[in-house]
């Protein structure tokens, strides 16, 4: 039996196109070096240089600012989730490949840890004790903060969904700074309750490094629940996307998208999802 033979009875999974495709591991890389940069910043300015309250409007402002950047920065290459509640709301809406998804989330964790090990190692021992930006506030139960991150989470991502959606007739307005002050507002209302993680990676990194896992489940619990509600918010009711069950099924399995033309990836050139087009 010859070659073609073979790779007939054996064919690839269908996956399998997106680990040769060097645009998907530009996009991985993306992933870890913005959460990373994202970390860094937005962890940096939560840290008390001096006695006194923490500043919620500076928080506010450097994360959505930090995310602002980082979407265009690299919004074209992986579209910036920098977050696995943002990614797996893309999962639920069946707009990526559940490879992709588990490789964004990895990348993710990855360089939220490495952005907090540095900021740990450029920063002052009197200081380091405050990195863990995520903590209840005493008179909130487990309940009442988780349902604040879903709430937060939700607005996050329905405001993400809403710019980056390319059925759009017309973007209002900067997409990047969108989703920038949709963070800012939710770390606005947040920080008092939770300290506003929205983010799993952003709250596992510094969880990490000071050893403190307490309550740690409600900052994966609540984004994971408030970005899938968000997702099945928009994509099914809000404004559906007519695709059949095959259709979704087949980019969840990551099917290769069909190309008119018959030629293979260009390698050389990046290939983005169509909810990354910024």
């Amino acid at each position: 039996m010859g070659v073609a033979g073979t790779q007939a009875l054996c064919p690839s999974p269908p996956a399998m196109w997106e680990l040769r495709s060097a645009s998907f591991w530009r996009a991985i890389f993306a992933e870890f070096f913005a959460t990373l940069f994202y970390v860094f910043f937005g962890l940096g300015s939560s840290l008390r240089w001096a006695p006194g309250p923490l500043h919620v409007l500076q928080v506010a402002m450097a994360f959505g600012l930090a995310l602002a950047t980082l979407v265009q920065s690299v919004g074209h290459i992986s579209g910036a989730h920098v977050n696995p509640a943002v990614t797996f709301a893309f999962l639920v809406g069946s707009q990526m490949s559940l490879l992709r998804a588990f490789c964004y989330m990895a990348a993710q964790l990855l360089g939220a840890v490495a952005g907090a090990a540095v900021l740990y190692s450029v920063t002052p021992p009197a200081v380091r004790g405050n990195l863990a930006l995520n903590t209840l506030h005493p008179a909130v139960s487990v309940g009442q903060a988780t349902t604040v991150e879903i709430f937060l989470t939700l607005q996050f991502v329905l405001c993400i969904f809403a710019t980056y959606d390319e059925r759009r007739n017309g973007q209002l307005g900067s997409v990047a700074l969108a989703v920038g002050f949709s963070l800012a507002l939710g770390h606005l209302f947040g920080m008092y309750y939770t300290g506003a993680g929205m983010n799993p990676a952003r709250s596992f990194a510094p969880a990490i490094l000071t050893g403190n896992f307490t309550n740690h489940w409600v900052y994966w619990v609540g984004p994971i629940i408030g970005g899938g509600l968000g997702s099945l918010l928009y994509d099914f009711l809000l404004f559906p996307r007519l695709k059949s069950i095959s259709e979704r099924l087949s980019v969840l399995k990551g099917a290769k998208p069909d190309d008119s033309n018959g030629q293979p990836e260009v390698t050389g050139e990046a290939v983005e999802l169509n909810t990354q087009a910024l």
